[in-house]
């Protein structure tokens, strides 16, 4: 970041969008790592699948730079960047399902969905709790693993996660109760906090991730 982003940072997001459109489009850097982590997150839950979840964050975050005109400030800028994404994770998700049979899904290992290049962040925890986890969050039906990861992992309220995912509150509860049920009783007292650590998206992936897409950026407006 430059001196002015820096001294910038401790802005709101309402105001970093507002210099962004006002035309210091390099404060958009603030927004992406500010939330950097959910969108990856909920991509991530949606789609199962490290290298497909990183790749959707990606575009999600230009679509979000290319629409950003369209933030009216009626949601916070949070919820209302996570609605994109899920919206192009579902889209994706569903293209999938069309050319792909639902047992290749099905029968995934947790393997299948660990990376196989940890990083410093996938170490804090023990490799073995982490993928075990990680594992048995991916096997959870998808509307209950999204929920879960919002409430859960992402720590919003009932009432974010349902204005995120456009259901009620009391269908946030539900499939709550359900995906923890569904988690094992024993692997949530043995876990613990740790969940909130679970699919990091932080140091050298956030870093990445920003220069990937500042990178296409710049290639249609000077930032």
């Amino acid at each position: 970041m430059t001196t002015r982003e820096r001294a910038a940072s401790g802005l709101s997001d309402e105001n970093v969008v507002d210099r962004v459109l006002a035309g210091e489009a390099g404060l958009f850097e603030i927004l992406m790592r500010r939330h950097n982590q959910r969108v990856y997150r909920v991509a991530r839950s949606v789609l199962a699948d490290d290298a497909r979840a990183e790749d959707l964050a990606q575009e999600a975050w230009v679509r979000v730079f290319e629409h950003l005109a369209q933030f009216k400030g009626e949601a916070r800028f949070s919820t209302w960047v996570t609605r994109i994404v899920l919206h192009e994770a579902w889209a994706r998700a569903r293209k999938a399902a069309r050319f792909q049979p639902i047992t290749d899904e099905m029968t995934k290992t947790g393997e299948d969905f660990m990376s196989s290049s940890p990083d410093p962040e996938q170490r804090t925890l023990s490799a073995e709790v982490r993928g075990y986890l990680e594992s048995a969050v991916d096997a959870l039906p998808e509307p209950y693993r999204v929920v879960l990861v919002l409430r859960d992992v992402e720590e919003l309220s009932t009432a974010e996660t349902a204005e995120s995912l456009g259901v009620t509150e009391n269908a946030v509860k539900v499939r709550l109760h359900r995906a923890r049920a569904m988690l094992r009783r024993d692997l949530t007292a043995r876990v613990g906090p740790g969940i909130r650590e679970a699919f990091a998206f932080l140091g050298e992936r956030c870093d990445r991730m920003v220069t990937s897409v500042l990178g296409r950026l710049t290639q249609r407006l000077p930032i």
